[in-house]
């Protein structure tokens, strides 16, 4: 039987891989083609249900571009009767004033837009789709006028990690309520991108900008797919005489870096779920299996929960607790979901962790 510390805080749901938008960087390749074996509306509210059962996770309702699926509001709206948290990652293009209050009266708590450049010739350049800036910042002002808060979403590349600062300032001046920074892992088209891959001593240089910016009230910023930020948090508070604790630092103090496996997981378009969407291992299929079964049978879930399986310095470092480095960036540079983080350059004080320490299992 799986410990009960091991229940799902997030689930992202890749509700239709249908989009209005080819971005470069999409881990789905997504667009306007025709996607066979969606989950039907019946079998997403069975689903909803089985994971009502285990925990009462955020559900993120994204794609794809999520708006274009007709049952959207009814399954946010079952969702939110279960006792679970829906939220919808969108393009933002899409939004007018009257889906902004529906979306609302079904219980959707927080939306999130992807801005990729500070203005649009960068941001439309990496979406692939003139006026998709404009779009974006008409659909953030329409949450902004419905109530409705928002958070602002990048993926960092080499293309565009010197914009980084003037979009942490856009997001600020939109009024956003966190700003999340994706350090790209390269799946899907976003292979075409390897090349533009930041080299770790620049990911070093924006974790450490990021904490920088992070002690700057107004606005929460939070990095994904950048588990090591969490080492330099604790560094960098070490340094400065802080200590780190939820009153200091939030949220940030209590989560790790990946969560993939441990209290995350990822629901494909089809039912099949992973650990996360740029982890692409099948771990289990949900018209076959209920979710519970999944969540606490699943090998590669079982696999990422035991420190002990860890390779190569992330296997023997001490921040493997907070960190645990990106499982899906290993995968794709090794072709081992277990072997070391490629774009860490921290090099663990040492040699091997103690029996006590590999031992633990992963927090959830």
């Amino acid at each position: 039987m799986m410990e009960n510390k091991f229940v799902p805080r997030l689930i992202a749901w890749e509700l239709t891989r249908t989009c209005n938008l080819d971005c470069i960087h999409c881990r789905a390749s997504a667009s306007m083609g025709t996607y066979e074996g969606e989950l039907t509306t019946d079998e997403a509210f069975r689903i909803l249900n089985e994971i009502a059962e285990v925990g009462k996770p955020i559900i993120i309702l994204t794609g794809g571009e999520p708006l274009l699926r007709k049952d959207l509001l009814e399954i946010a709206k079952r969702a939110t009767a279960l006792g679970l948290k829906p939220v919808l990652a969108t393009n933002g293009t899409l939004l007018t004033k009257q889906l902004v209050s529906e979306l609302k009266s079904v219980g959707i708590s927080r939306v999130s837009i992807s801005l990729d450049g500070a203005d649009a010739r960068s941001h439309d350049d990496f979406r692939k789709m003139p006026g998709a800036f404009e779009g974006a910042i008409r659909g953030i002002r329409l949450l902004k006028e419905g109530g409705m808060p928002f958070q602002i979403n990048t993926t960092v590349t080499s293309l565009n990690v010197e914009e980084l600062p003037k979009i942490h300032e856009l997001a600020r001046q939109l009024g956003a309520v966190a700003h999340h920074i994706f350090l790209l892992v390269p799946v899907g088209r976003g292979k075409d991108l390897s090349e533009n891959s930041l080299t770790p001593e620049t990911y070093e240089r924006i974790l450490h900008w990021m904490y920088e910016q992070s002690r700057r009230p107004g606005i929460h910023l939070k990095a994904t797919c950048a588990p090591h930020y969490y080492r330099v948090l604790r560094e960098r508070a070490r340094q400065e005489g802080i200590q780190v604790t939820q009153e200091t630092f939030g949220l940030d103090a209590v989560t790790r870096g990946c969560l993939a496996g441990t209290g995350f997981c990822f629901i494909s378009h089809r039912g099949i779920v992973q650990t996360c969407g740029y982890l692409e291992i099948p771990c289990g299929d949900l018209r076959q299996n209920t979710f519970k079964e999944i969540w606490e049978g699943s090998e590669v879930f079982n696999k990422l929960r035991d420190f002990r399986n860890y390779k190569g310095k992330c296997g023997r470092c001490e921040y493997i607790r907070v960190c645990g480095g990106c499982r899906a960036r290993a995968f794709e540079a090794t072709g081992d979901y277990l072997e070391e983080e490629p774009l860490c350059n921290y090099q663990p004080k040492r040699e091997a962790l103690s029996s006590q320490k590999a031992s633990q299992q992963a927090p959830a």
